[in-house]
């Protein structure tokens, strides 16, 4: 599905070699962003939550990919140059890990990065904690968790992101559906990473549209993209690229294996796949 191409390292530096391009999309974006609440607040050109899944469907090498990727990303050259581009040259950060219902837990609190200094301290802090799985898969609870987040964390940025990674779908709390419209509601935009690492396994749950799941049903609002990945190899690539784009503030056009968009407004996997797979195994 994806192209060696896409994986190079040129591609990802690609993203942020306009200055001319992304100052003009970070504008557009600062006029086009949602009204804050009040006008207290440190400026800053993007708030992030990176909301990670750490339900037992994900193993723990799963687990420490994603947290190397992540850890990574931030102190690459391409990340830091996409972050010397904005107005501020600033972000806000937290890191989110979720599974179940009601598991949701803030593993590194809200911080500024805006060089390699606070990046590395950022990245530190990740990698640093400690591992954990936990039963089920709620990413409509992750959703609106991260959402919250938002509300009180003292910074004022032109856009929110909430950058949800997971290898499942919503087996329980509330619809993701309506969890992630009542989000976009809020002016936050939503990205996805699914991992199709292990499609091929024979797990009850396992989903394999779950790329497609991901871009009907839990992605949204403006630029909301989804970056899948299937092979071990590509998820650090795939995570920087990622980041990169929601730090610029630029999603290049969609490509054959490349970015995907959320979809039409037919979904062509159901929203409540997971609980209905959920039910028909283990409800009585």
């Amino acid at each position: 599905m994806f192209s060696r191409r896409f994986w190079s390292r040129s591609l990802v530096r690609s993203l942020v070699s306009s200055r001319l391009v992304l100052g003009l999309a970070l504008l557009a974006l600062a006029g086009t962003a949602p009204a804050r609440a009040g006008g207290s607040g440190i400026d800053v050109d993007l708030e992030l939550v990176l909301a990670v899944d750490v339900s037992y469907s994900m193993d723990t090498e799963e687990q420490a990919l994603q947290r190397e990727g992540y850890a990574s990303a931030v102190v690459s050259r391409e990340f830091l140059d996409a972050l010397r581009l904005g107005p501020s040259g600033r972000i806000a950060v937290e890191y989110v890990e979720w599974a179940g219902d009601g598991e949701q837990k803030v593993v590194v609190d809200w911080r500024i990065i805006d060089g390699p200094q606070t990046a590395k301290a950022f990245a530190d802090a990740v990698m640093g904690a400690p591992l954990r799985r936990v039963y089920r898969t709620s990413i409509s609870s992750a959703l609106l968790f991260s959402a919250d987040q938002f509300d009180l964390n003292g910074y004022k940025g032109l856009r929110r992101v909430i950058d949800v990674s997971g290898d499942g779908v919503n087996n329980q709390g509330p619809p993701v559906a309506l969890a992630r419209d009542a989000v976009v509601q809020r002016g936050i935009t939503v990205n996805g990473l699914p991992l199709l690492l292990k499609r091929g396994a024979s797990s009850a749950l396992d989903v394999p549209e779950l790329d497609a799941y991901y871009e009907d049903c839990v992605i949204g609002g403006p630029g909301a993209f989804v970056i899948p990945v299937q092979h071990t190899e590509e998820f650090a690539r795939a995570i920087k690229t990622k980041l990169v784009m929601e730090v610029a503030g630029v999603v290049p056009p969609p490509g054959p294996g490349l970015i995907q968009r959320a979809a039409a407004t037919e979904p062509r996997v159901s929203c409540t796949i997971g609980e209905k797979i959920w039910m028909d195994h283990w409800a009585n």
